[in-house]
């Protein structure tokens, strides 16, 4: 636990970071796996010259071939080579796992602890799919890389060495004609991997991300998409995600058809370069070249050889797994040096629970247009101020300010005359309750998604928030009532119901401030209702900030807040709003005509 907490603390946010920076002190089992792997490559390659002494005693000895008992010695000999070889390979991935598997927890855990410390709109604007698929799929590919291919690349890189010696020990000519296929397909190698190869794995990992979170999105999305008839519509992302994913694998695929055909032509074809060798060396016997001699050593490079395909192969795809992990690195280390929200050192205390914008400009981007401009509003403790204008106008942008999902870029947002960047977060969420049209339930029971609010609570608390919200029907149609899990064995709540066991959860926090925002906009005629009675519970007293598109939500406001395209255009309460015959007065004629169409009905 204290070197998890020393992890955390000390993990550099900027400079060199590695994936063994990850590894603590586990760092050793690392380079002593590596060290293993390549001590096992090295002995793994004694079998083969085993087997050819072994080959060696039975020619010489022909045909008499019972009688070259250092066939036997020699066979054995391989067999042990191979055992010892396979033992200290396993010793290797024994230490090489455990660091691995204490490599991608680390990961995970520093990634996910300084997620909790950026703003909510960070996790918005990068999409919960995207975030996913780095954190957790990243983890577990530098993981494989750690526990696997590094040991693999350690052993593969020390092999050449004693390939090489073995290649030119016993005939320097069979040993240069071996090599000279593979100096091919190294060179073909080495132009693939020092080409365009990194950007391109990016390229690779950013297709990838970008499908893998359309699909949760479209997945997420598809009770609004049924609702309103757009299947096809919404498909669209969705589908032009997969699409370029397939254009890009098969536009890749094919760029390196011939580097890739060349390299297998290359590193497999050494046969077709020894056989001729031999048979030229062959029939110069009349210089003195041993027949036997030049036999045994085309044996020796037919059994060999195979090595050095394998070899060959192990560092090509270890290096492109090399460039996966380091491509997963630098993905997790994007969120790891996301700058984390500024804590004050000594946070302010609100004198009281009124909202105050100060010439607020906002935009999502910079460089873009922004969401809010110059925004000024009040609202005293106590009242309620709802804000209301056309889509896209900042409505939501503005709610989202105050309990620092984001930061303002100019001006400022006060709670109890202290401004909110002074303000400690931990104590500005406690004075804050949220009640959005997308309330996410865990998969959890529906006590503790109450509870969650304030874990402390106990049952009975929450059976009294439940009650003040309207929603004892909703634990009462379930035969484990409190104990039924949302999400399991077919449990799961319509929209409108999702909703009140929000209410419930803001009711049982009891914040001073209430955020409510379309918190009606899924819920059907029965849920609407009681959703309305359970807000005069949830707001009584309380400072409260409004976003609506239903007019009717509003019209009781202390004041009503009229926002087009990031700016207030107009404030006021109902009747005077109406009066001005501005903006608000043209929706709320809109409104009222809506609300009286009825089928059949002609309107002229």
């Amino acid at each position: 636990m204290e070197e998890k907490k020393n992890l955390m603390t000390e993990l550099p946010v900027t400079g060199k970071v590695t994936l063994l920076t990850f590894a603590g002190s586990y760092k050793y089992l690392t380079w002593l796996g590596c060290l293993l792997s390549g001590i096992s490559a090295v002995i793994g390659l004694f079998p083969y010259l085993f087997m050819w002494k072994a080959v060696k005693s039975a020619v010489t000895a022909w045909p008499d071939v019972p009688a070259a008992g250092e066939m036997i010695t020699y066979g054995w000999y391989a067999v042990g080579a191979a055992l010892g070889s396979m033992l200290i390979y396993f010793g290797a991935l024994l230490c090489t796992h455990l660091s691995a598997f204490r490599t991608a927890r680390n990961m995970k855990t520093v990634a996910l602890h300084h997620l909790t410390r950026l703003p909510v709109g960070y996790v918005k604007r990068m999409g919960s799919g995207k975030l996913r698929r780095i954190i957790d799929d990243g983890a577990g590919q530098t993981e494989t890389y750690l526990a696997h291919q590094l040991p693999d690349l350690a052993g593969a890189m020390v092999t050449p060495v004693a390939v090489l010696f073995l290649l030119l020990f016993f005939d320097w000519r069979f040993g240069l004609i071996s090599l000279l296929p593979m100096a091919v397909g190294l060179f073909v190698l080495t132009r693939v991997l020092m080409g365009d190869m990194e950007n391109s794995m990016a390229q690779y990992q950013n297709a990838l991300e970008d499908m893998n979170n359309e699909a949760v999105e479209y997945v997420r999305g598809i009770p609004v998409v049924k609702t309103f008839q757009q299947s096809i519509f919404s498909f669209k992302n969705f589908h032009e995600s997969i699409l370029r994913y397939k254009n890009w694998a098969v536009n890749y695929t094919v760029s390196l058809r011939i580097p890739m055909c060349a390299y297998t032509v290359s590193i497999n074809g050494i046969f077709a370069f020894l056989i001729p060798a031999g048979l030229i060396l062959t029939a110069d016997l009349s210089r003195g070249t041993s027949y036997l001699k030049v036999v045994l050593d085309i044996l020796f490079y037919v059994l060999f050889t195979p090595v050095c395909v394998t070899m060959m192969d192990k560092i090509m795809w270890t290096s492109e797994n090399t460039l996966k992990a380091k491509d997963a690195l630098n993905r997790v280390m994007v969120i790891i040096e996301e700058p984390p929200l500024k804590e004050p050192e000594y946070g302010g205390i609100p004198k009281d629970s009124s909202v105050e914008f100060k010439n607020v400009t906002f935009s999502y981007e910079k460089g873009k247009e922004a969401a809010l401009q110059n925004v000024s509003f009040q609202i005293p403790q106590g009242s309620t101020v709802a804000i209301v204008g056309p889509s896209g106008g900042g409505k939501t942008t503005a709610a989202s300010l105050i309990p620092r999902f984001y930061d303002v870029d100019s001006g400022s947002i006060c709670v109890g005359g202290v401004d909110i960047r002074e303000m400690n977060t931990e104590k500005l969420m406690e004075k804050i309750s949220f009640v959005f049209q997308d309330s996410h339930l865990f998969k959890d029971t529906i006590l503790n998604n109450i509870r969650a609010a304030r874990p402390e609570a106990t049952k009975k608390e929450v059976e009294q928030a439940v009650k003040a919200a309207c929603c004892q029907d909703i634990i009462d149609k379930f035969p484990d009532g409190y104990e039924t899990v949302v999400g399991t064995k077919g449990v799961y709540l319509s929209g409108g119901e999702c909703q009140r066991i929000a209410i419930a959860r803001a009711v049982l926090k009891n914040a001073p401030i209430v955020l409510l925002d379309e918190a009606t906009a899924f819920a059907d005629p029965d849920n609407e209702y009681q959703i309305q009675k359970a807000f005069e519970t949830l707001v009584k007293g309380k400072t409260v900030l409004m976003i609506a598109h239903r007019l009717s939500t509003v019209r009781g406001a202390d004041r009503i807040l009229v926002m087009n395209q990031g700016r207030i255009e107009e404030e006021g309460n109902h009747e005077e709003l109406i009066q001005k015959q501005g903006l608000y007065a043209a929706m709320w004629k809109d409104y009222q005509t809506s609300v009286s169409w009825k089928v059949g009905e002609k309107h002229e």
